[in-house]
């Protein structure tokens, strides 16, 4: 029989404690979305610097932290984010999504972003800059809290656990969301939902669209040409 600690919690039958500890500091580090020191690391882990120094060096050699060698602050990486992208379904998603993407932002003139949903966060999985002098372009693996982002909440709304929620009812009864974005002032993001066969959302594209004093904004031309492209993106993937 396996020993119970003295707790009285039953013992895992296979204890690895180094790839625990390791996996501690990468959940760690994925919800701080801030680098860290390695003394901060171990303090909010309850364990010591040299308890978890091995371990980050290990993890910063196979590439899944960077650290800031200014700082000496630790991150991490796009490594998890590059390995998630070779999963058949996100490759083929990314594929078929992004030739659309770039035909999109060139005919609209602003950049234009492929977002997914992990976990109650959104995380940008493609990224296409406008042809423009000027826009906004977020970064590969950008994430948000989705009720927090236009992207996430167009997500959101076209999946059952929707409910009753009324903001999302109101943006699954339009087929989109126009809002200002909930960071930057004059951006106005526009987005809308890739929907499989069910009717429900797969990820969704996002244009935070500049507003310019020497132009009229055209979302609603844009708005056009984003839905177009989300209904091509929605067919090929049958």
């Amino acid at each position: 029989m396996t020993p119970e600690p003295a707790s009285g919690a039953p013992a895992r039958p296979y204890p690895a404690p180094a790839l625990e500890k390791g996996l501690e500091i990468i959940e760690l580090l994925a919800m701080a979305q801030t680098p860290l020191s390695a003394r901060t690391i171990a303090e909010r882990l309850g364990r010591s610097k040299n308890e978890i120094f091995r371990m980050l060096f290990v993890l910063i050699e196979r590439g899944y932290l960077d650290r800031d060698p200014a700082t000496d602050e630790i991150a991490l990486s796009n490594r998890l984010f590059e390995l998630g992208m070779r999963v058949p379904r996100a490759r083929d998603l990314v594929e078929v999504a992004t030739p659309a993407l770039e035909a999109l932002s060139e005919t609209i003139g602003q950049s234009s972003h492929l977002v997914v949903l992990s976990k109650a966060e959104t995380v940008v999985i493609v990224a296409v800059a406008g042809p423009g002098d000027i826009n906004f372009t977020l970064r590969l693996g950008y994430r948000r809290p989705a009720s927090a982002s236009t992207s996430g909440q167009v997500i959101l709304a076209f999946r059952d656990s929707a409910g009753v929620d009324p903001e999302l009812a109101a943006i699954a009864a339009d087929g989109f969301l126009i809002a200002d974005s909930h960071d930057v002032v004059g951006v106005t993001d526009i987005s809308a939902p890739i929907l499989d066969r069910k009717g429900q959302a797969i990820a969704s594209i996002v244009v935070p669209y500049l507003n310019r004093r020497e132009a009229r904004p055209q979302h609603r031309e844009a708005l056009a040409a984003l839905l177009a492209a989300c209904r091509a993106i929605s067919a090929e993937l049958g």
